[in-house]
This record gives structure tokens, sequence and C-alpha cells, in this order.
């Protein structure tokens, strides 16, 4: 790892990206919202990653805001409060926005902020250790980086409120559970799988992908008709892409397809 707070390394058209304060767990402050809205960037531009995989450096995925460094601005926390989420939340909305696949290996606890980035990701999968909670009603705060939008979505209201209000910390297992992750694996070989998705999944129709997320999200804010419209129209015009040209072709002639990479 180097001096940078947020990495990325491109192999086998998988971006990684990793949260690296691992003697602050990974804590968010400042600087790391700004480079993490900057590979996020990266990540949805370059042509050369076709998914995304979002970890965090050592055992934590991350803790969430760096509090420590939030109260020292003093009476200026309030605007400072705003800069740091500016740009976390640019981040979050450009991964999730982006048309490709975004991949959550939690390989530790995710808390606060940490948490609402695992709830930003389209898949996620856990160390089996991994512990999850929302923390931020325990120091009087409330949820940033997507909480409040994908929590009560993910688990429903009630859960929703109930991991608010309580602090409670979910388990790998209760959190696969809830629907707050997909799977979980062990410590020694999670890495290793989410990168074989990861590639799996950047060999595959992408574009695909990312039109399937824009419907997915349309979704919750449409009627019936509305999103069947959508529907529509999206297939349509996938059906004349080259990704769907090439899926029905091997699909008719019994072959894997192999879909273009532009």
């Amino acid at each position: 790892m180097g001096n940078n707070l947020v990495e990325l390394t491109v192999k086998n058209d998988v971006g990684m990206v990793t949260l690296n304060r691992p003697n602050k767990g990974n804590a968010i402050n400042l600087q790391m919202a700004k480079e993490l809205m900057n590979i996020a960037l990266e990540c949805s531009e370059n042509e050369k990653i076709r998914a995304v995989v979002i970890t965090g450096a050592g055992s934590t995925f991350s803790v969430g805001g760096d509090l420590k460094s939030f109260s020292e601005q003093g009476e200026e926390i309030s605007s400072h409060l705003k800069h740091v989420t500016t740009y976390l939340h640019q981040a979050v909305s450009i991964f999730t926005r982006m048309e490709k696949p975004f991949i959550g290996a939690v390989n530790g606890a995710a808390a606060g902020a940490g948490m609402g980035l695992v709830l930003a990701c389209d898949l996620a999968y856990a160390s089996e250790k991994a512990k999850f909670v929302m923390a931020y009603n325990r120091v009087g705060l409330t949820p940033d980086g997507s909480g409040s939008y994908f929590l009560p979505r993910v688990v429903g209201m009630k859960r929703a409120l109930e991991l608010m209000y309580t602090n409670k910390q979910l388990s790998a297992l209760e959190a696969k559970e809830w629907g707050i992750i997909n799977d979980t694996h062990p410590d020694e070989s999670l890495f290793e799988e989410v990168v074989q998705l990861a590639e799996k999944l950047a060999n595959g129709p992408v574009n695909a992908y990312g039109q399937t997320k824009k419907l997915f999200y349309h979704s919750l804010q449409e009627t019936l008709e509305s999103q069947m419209q959508l529907e529509s129209l999206s297939l349509a015009e996938r059906a004349t892409s080259k990704e769907g040209k090439e899926g029905i072709s091997a699909f008719l002639e019994k072959r894997e397809a192999d879909f273009p990479k532009k």
C-alpha cells in the first residue's frame, strides 16, 4: 500500500478499491472522502475497468466517519461535515450509478458510513468474522453515506429503525439473513472468492448489467405500468446491441457467449 488513503489497482478488467487507513480502522476523513470520489470517477470512466470491488486494508472494512478529526474542527464542525459528506456522497452516487458491477468484500467491521458503503454495493460478501452496526444514534448523530436511503429498502422500515435506535450489532450470518450481504466466506478465502466473481462479471455483458441497475433503481419511484414501459424500451434496445446479438446467437448455437468489451 502507498501513502494514499484510498488505493486503486486494476487487474483482469477489475478495479480493486482499498480503503487504506488500517491504523485508524479505515475511518473516513475529509482527505479519504475526496480520494474516494476521485477513484469512483476513475472506476466509472476507465474503459479498462469492467467491474469494481471495494474492501478495507487490514482487518477492518471501515468504522465509518473519523469522529476525532471532526471534533478537532471545533465550531467549524458543521461546515466541515458538509464538505466531507459532499465528497463521500458524490462517491457513493458515482459507484451506484456507474454501469458496472460494484461489489463489496467486507473483510471486517463495517460501521456507520462503512456500513452505508456496503449497503450501496450491488453485491456484498463478508468474512465470517465481520460485524455490522449503524452506530449513529449512539453518539447523537444521524446517517450519511446513503444509509437512510438503502437500509429501509433492504431490511424494511421497522428493522432499519431498530438498527438505528438500539445500535444493534449484526454478525455476518445475521447480515446475510437480513439481506444486507449476499453471502459469507472464511476470512482466508473472502478476497479470492470475490475477485473470481468480479472477473467473471467483467467478462460478461457489462452494458446489460448497467441497464439492469438503472431499471431496478427506477422501479423504486415508478408505477407498475410506467416501469413495464421502461422494461419494454430497454429490452428492445438491448436486443439490437452487440451484447444482445452475441448473447442470442450464442444461445441459439448452444455455445458460451463471447461478449464484446467495447
